[in-house]
């Protein structure tokens, strides 16, 4: 569509909105400089300005342009909107905007709306103990965090999802929008149903530049520009220029339109969402040149225009003309707050942006309804004596719970192309895969609406998902483990934003973030090496202990139990590694569920040590380690029956780090109770050794801990074999008794050397015949 022409606005009305856009520019720049004399009361000192000028200015003045003018939409419809803003760096505009509305002193009373406030607003921002430049959780309305470029408009559908009335308004930098998350964003709108979700308008802001060189979509012509945004499937309006009563008419007419063709889309009239394109100057209302160097509309006002104002009396003079040009005596009042005709721009109550309870999800959050797990165990008449895939049981689990919340609509599945893959396919006896697409006829499980959302793009799952909790929803995402790490940085957002909420009294705690990883490293019989990387959980134990939760289920029935917890729990990222193969069902129901809530344990069942102390701890964390342990113990028994071996299984991983630093770890006395002061511990963990090293060097038996892991050797090959090749396998293990225990080495070598040659015959078994020896395939726990 073209640009929009005319008289919108009246003459008040325009006066009113500008006056509103000034302040919150006024604002904006004050927090970067200002540490001193808020209203400029008095002539510009030194001593007034900060002592290290942080922050960002370029991308701000069109962000308070776009927020001025939804606040009219607000007023005149009576709209509910959130505003997502992506740009890097807008947390200027966000705190501006909180303030001018009142959402700041709401939140945080002593930033009150007079000149004391507007002093704590300007002081904080981007200064020791106050927050950051970009949008962060202290921020009133924002669901975003800013420091990292790419998720916004994901976030943006997760919000709309589940929302009919809500319009998300979500503003894309031209920065980002050259990262590879945004760019899958854009397909989002395709699983956004018109009448059950809410809608989202993005809005591409083409300023020109990033931090020191042009951006893409802002250089290329208007014609393919058009074409790209056509091709994802919207329809396009723009809004460029740089006078701003031209601009505000302009803007006012075009958000009159594409809100009117908002309607027509939820009403099924019309099929193309729309897209608005506004095109302003870079640094837009700043100064122009510094130092004889044009500074507006360019690179040069991405941060700091005027940078050395303490030390140079010319920046400084520039800094007092460049504030005074939004006259701040007209916006703000004796007091220091905004006049009475700034306050009357400003929508009431909830709908204003900052206040949008959609924006503090946990507001609206309401418990699951969870059907009990226990109705789908697997029945254990003895240990191993039966088997079942782990997490096609859960499937069947997370269908009733889909069917038990569907007339709440605050559950979804979300995933890349694996729900079937990963044996969730149960779930598709309640629901679809909500898909607005083209369907046909071969089309299996699509569905117009449906509570399951795949996209091959982790990114564009991952900010779904998050943006759904955000808004007070709940659900799991389920991902192969080794691709889980293409959302690495999302996750570090997320895990922070959750850390810097939980400490704001005003953010009401949300339903936690889920991952369910499987397709695991131990089984990629047809993958291979591509497909085997369990180092997610490395890297994810490395954010505050009071967010992060990781848990190794070994069978189907503590499965259940842990994803049971973890559905009901607030403000973590929870974390469970469970294969998808046939495993042995080791523990009962109850049993399972006992182990779960002590996290780890020994199986008394398993183990040899009844009496006085044992010899050796056989230790397991996952599902493919604890078959191996538990092999190992039983040929320990048979071939060395007076040796005590003590079996301990570890289900919720954080609970070897010391209570000191992990609120589920274990007291030291509980730990030498477990795994003993002085005895060997061998050690089989799902994933690479050196984590069980790292979460335990401060342990007394420390020394004697031996882990077998992942060691990143890989192949297309049997899954005993994974195990041999990484060194983490029942012969491997006993071998490690022998040679640790004192006193056997020499009294067992005729032993070890079975062990050797039997893993020697493996190799060339599976070379031979394409499957595991028969011994391996077929054994059961025997006792």
């Amino acid at each position: 569509m073209g640009e929009r022409t005319g008289t919108v606005l009246d003459t008040g009305e325009l006066r009113d909105i500008d006056a509103y856009w000034r302040a919150a520019n006024y604002l904006s720049a004050g927090q970067i400089y200002l540490l001193d004399n808020p209203l400029l009361r008095e002539p510009l000192r030194a001593e007034h300005i900060k002592p290290r000028l942080l922050g960002h200015w370029g991308t701000t003045p069109g962000l308070n342009f776009v927020c001025a003018h939804l606040n009219r939409i607000i007023q005149r419809r009576d709209a509910n909107v959130m505003y997502v803003l992506g740009p890097g760096h807008g947390g200027p505009a966000a705190w501006a905007n909180a303030w001018l509305e009142g959402t700041c002193s709401e939140a945080y009373p002593h930033i009150d709306r007079d000149e004391r406030g507007m002093r704590a607003l300007f002081r904080q921002f981007s200064f020791p103990g106050g927050v950051p430049s970009h949008v962060s959780p202290e921020v009133p309305g924002s669901i975003h965090e800013g420091g990292e470029l790419g998720y916004a408009l994901a976030h943006a559908f997760g919000a709309a999802l589940d929302n009919p009335d809500l319009l998300v308004a979500c503003v894309i930098g031209d920065g980002e929008a050259e990262t590879g998350p945004l760019a899958t964003s854009w397909h989002a709108a395709k699983f956004l149903h018109p009448r059950r979700d809410g809608a989202v308008l993005p809005i591409l802001h083409l300023n020109g530049y990033k931090i020191a060189n042009p951006t893409l979509l802002a250089r290329i012509p208007h014609e393919e520009l058009d074409a790209l945004l056509r091709g994802y499937g919207y329809l396009p309006y723009y809004v460029e220029g740089h006078e701003p009563e031209a601009m505000h008419q302009v803007m006012a007419a075009t958000l009159d339109e594409i809100v009117d063709v908002i309607g027509a889309v939820k009403r099924g009239e019309r099929k193309r969402w729309p897209v608005l394109v506004l095109r302003t100057p870079k640094g837009w209302t700043g100064p122009a040149e510094v130092d004889g160097m044009a500074v507006e509309g360019t690179w040069r006002s991405h941060q700091v225009p005027l940078p050395a104002v303490r030390e140079n009396p010319e920046h400084l003079a520039a800094l007092q003309a460049w504030l005074r040009s939004y006259r701040p005596e007209e916006l703000f009042d004796a007091d220091g707050g905004p006049v009475e005709s700034l306050r009357a721009r400003v929508p009431s109550g909830p709908r204003r942006l900052g206040a949008n309870p959609h924006a503090n999800g946990g507001l609206l959050l309401r418990q699951l309804d969870l059907p009990d797990f226990r109705e789908h165990a697997a029945e254990v008449a003895k240990p191993g004596g039966s088997a079942s895939e782990p997490t096609r049981v859960l499937g069947r689990w997370l269908r009733d719970v889909l069917a038990a919340n569907d007339d709440a609509a605050n559950f979804r599945l979300f995933g890349p192309d694996e729900t079937a893959s990963n044996r969730l396919d149960a779930v598709y006896e309640v629901t679809g895969k909500q898909w607005q697409a083209q369907l046909l006829d071969s089309d299996e499980h699509l569905a117009r609406e449906g509570r399951v959302i795949e996209m091959l793009s982790e990114h564009v799952c991952q900010g779904l998902l998050e943006g759904y909790l955000l808004t007070g929803r709940h659900g799991l995402f389920s991902c192969y483990e080794a691709f889980i790490h293409i959302v690495d940085s999302m996750f570090n957002q997320h895990a922070k934003w959750l850390k810097t909420s939980r400490r704001l009294d005003w953010r009401r705690p949300i339903a936690s973030l889920n991952y369910l990883l499987t397709s695991h490293v131990w089984r990629q019989d047809h993958n291979g090496f591509s497909h085997q990387d369990p180092g997610f959980i490395d890297h994810a134990v490395n954010k505050k202990a009071e967010v992060i939760r990781v848990y190794l289920p070994p069978d189907t029935n503590t499965l259940l139990s842990v994803a049971d917890h973890c559905l009901r729990s607030r403000d973590y990222v929870n974390i469970i590694v469970a294969g998808k193969n046939q495993l042995p069902d080791w523990l009962p129901m109850e049993e399972a569920v006992l182990h779960c809530a002590r996290g780890a344990g020994i199986w008394e069942w398993a183990s040899t040590d009844t009496e006085g102390e044992p010899d050796v701890v056989l230790a397991c964390a996952g599902d493919a380690p604890t078959l191996e342990v538990l092999a190992a113990a039983a040929w320990l028994r048979d071939h060395l029956p007076g040796l005590k071996v003590r079996v301990v299984n570890v289900v919720d991983l954080m609970r070897l780090q010391p209570d000191t630093e992990h609120p589920h770890g274990m007291t030291d006395r509980e730990f030498d109770a477990l795994f003993t002061t002085d005895k060997p511990v061998l050690f089989a963990y799902h994933g690479y050794p050196w984590l069980i090293h790292r979460l335990t060097y401060r342990r007394a038996n420390h020394d004697n801990l031996h882990v077998r892991g992942y060691k990143e050797e890989g192949t297309t090959t049997t899954p005993f074999d994974m195990l041999v090749m990484n060194d983490m396998d029942r012969f491997r293990l006993c071998i490690d008794v022998l040679d640790r225990v004192p006193g056997l080495g020499v009294t067992t070598a005729r032993l070890r050397q079975q062990l050797v040659d039997t893993r020697a015959r493996h190799h060339a078994w599976i070379r031979e015949h394409g499957e595991d020896l028969p011994e391996v395939r077929d054994w059961s726990w025997p006792y």
